[in-house]
């Protein structure tokens, strides 16, 4: 017994080996030969742990909070080709069969890794089991079928369709390669005429598709698609578009290296997983898109998202937290977000709306944001609201911030960036919602955010509360310098405590 605890401590503790070999050597009898196979076998257990590591550590070095690291995916060696199970990559043959054969026939072998070669792989659902890492090699595409028939089988409680990429209650799964997880969105998408230009709204109309009756909403339906709709009317097809990738409750993950783009809805969305790491993925679709979120975090415990790019329709990287879930992790938890880059979008860092089990040891270094609606948004209301701690946001970059770097605001009802609702200001808001809903108040407090470099945002920092509350306050800004278009700040200062030190505005004389 007392031989296997030190080998445990040795395996999971790699950096105080040494002496505890010393302590085991001492108080334990081995010839010298049993010695050396001894020490050879524990130097062997911590390089396979070092290699588990996937070279990840770095990133947790000099951090301002102590976080609980992620750990990668174990995925055994062997590998089938997707073309052994008769899919053929000719962007009109549905392999959606050849995929599930595939990943049964790896999972009953124990797992291992499926390649995407090169080609175009029309598909409905994927879904992934534990023990599986999806690869795809360059210039393949995976691309999700027009017939929305497809994604119907199984709806969720919402009523929503099924996920183009999904894994339920799953360990040890990979999503790797150079290669394009296209969602094929635009079968799915609303647009506002105000967000598009003459052109772009004609090309919309030739596509076919249903127009309101004031000619500010376009719906895909009876689209040149050819393929029949899934609902009764246009606006209850557009509720049920799902997430691109969507994992739930699921352990240690590896998304590296894969463009994932036009999604229907939200592109990579984690719920309630644990041990996930985002390594040099590519997120995009359209700026206009509606709801085309990059990467949303939903109550996920250790996870790292480094060298990512994200240019989408909605937020960037995004963490959300709703109400606790009987058997289910609730908060966010030891996230480093680190060398990241969001263009366009209506928000490079976000919190909320949803908030409400709490965030809690955030980090969110050396990332730049450019041309997104706003840089570091943190949002919530009543009913959605919970407490934000040991938050540390540093080294961050921006340029062209179409509203503010940096805004706080806890009134907010599905508000658009930019919307100018002062439901704050109303001394009988917070009296409207029930006793329940402001059990869920937001707290966002314990946020340190140093080393901001903005050049061009309409407003440097926003920041409200509610009258009556106590919902933002303990935030502290340290040398950081804003340029801004219009104005310096706008904090409403009886309801929002914010702390400058070393904080610099500058007006750009140049906009």
């Amino acid at each position: 017994m007392t031989r296997l605890f030190f080998f445990s401590i040795i395996i999971c503790k790699g950096s105080i080996f040494l002496s505890l070999f010393r302590n085991f050597a001492l108080t334990t009898r081995y010839a010298e030969g049993d010695m050396k196979k001894l020490l050879s076998f524990c130097i062997l257990l911590l390089i396979v742990a070092a290699s588990q590591a996937g070279g990840y550590a770095s990133y947790y070095s000099s951090l301002p909070v102590e976080l609980k690291r992620a750990t990668p995916p174990h995925i055994p060696e062997r590998q089938l080709k997707l073309t052994e199970f008769g899919a053929i990559g000719d962007g009109a043959t549905l392999c959606t069969e050849a995929f599930a054969q595939a990943i049964g026939r790896l999972a009953d072998q124990g797992g291992g890794r499926l390649i995407v070669p090169e080609g175009i792989w029309l598909t409905g659902p994927i879904e992934l089991k534990s023990n599986i890492e999806l690869h795809l090699e360059r210039n393949a595409v995976i691309y999700l079928s027009p017939d929305k028939r497809l994604f119907m089988n199984k709806l969720d409680n919402r009523g929503r369709c099924q996920s183009g990429i999904t894994a339920e209650h799953c360990q040890n799964i990979a999503i790797t390669g150079e290669g394009v997880i296209d969602g094929n969105g635009a079968d799915w998408h609303y647009a506002k005429r105000n967000k598009m230009s003459d052109v772009e709204w004609k090309e919309l109309l030739d596509r076919g598709g249903y127009v309101t009756d004031d000619g500010q909403l376009w719906y895909a339906w009876k689209s040149a698609s050819g393929f029949p709709d899934v609902a009764e009317t246009p606006q209850k097809q557009e509720k049920m578009r799902n997430d691109l990738i969507r994992l739930v409750d699921c352990r240690n993950i590896l998304l590296k290296g894969i463009t994932v783009q036009n999604s229907p809805r939200f592109h990579v969305h984690p719920f309630f997983c644990e041990d996930l790491i985002i390594d040099g993925i590519t997120v995009t679709c359209p700026w206009n898109v509606q709801n085309g979120d990059g990467i949303d975090l939903s109550d996920c415990h250790r996870v790292l998202i480094v060298n990512t790019y994200v240019d989408v329709g909605d937020d960037g990287l995004c963490l959300k937290s709703d109400q606790p879930k009987d058997g289910l992790i609730s908060g966010v938890e030891d996230v480093l977000i680190q060398n990241c880059r969001v263009n366009h979008a209506h928000g490079g860092f976000v919190l909320g709306s949803n908030i409400a089990s709490g965030m809690r040891r955030i980090v969110c270094r050396h990332n730049t944001f450019t041309h997104t609606d706003t840089g570091l948004r943190f949002k919530s209301g009543i009913g959605r609201g919970g407490k934000t701690e040991q938050l540390y946001i540093s080294d961050i970059v921006m340029t062209d911030i179409v509203h503010e770097a940096v805004v706080f605001h806890c009134d907010y009802a599905d508000m658009a960036p930019g919307d100018t609702k002062d439901n704050f200001l109303d001394p009988d808001f917070v009296g409207r919602f029930s006793e329940e809903e402001r059990a869920w108040m937001p707290d966002f407090q314990d946020i340190h955010i140093c080393r901001v470099v903005c050049r061009g945002a309409r407003t440097a920092i926003k920041a409200s509360g509610l009258l009556g509350q106590n919902c933002v306050h303990d935030i502290d800004l340290t040398d950081c310098l804003f340029i801004y278009n219009k104005e310096a700040t706008n904090i409403h200062e009886p309801t929002a405590k914010l702390t400058f030190t070393n904080v610099g505005f500058k007006e750009n004389k140049a906009k």
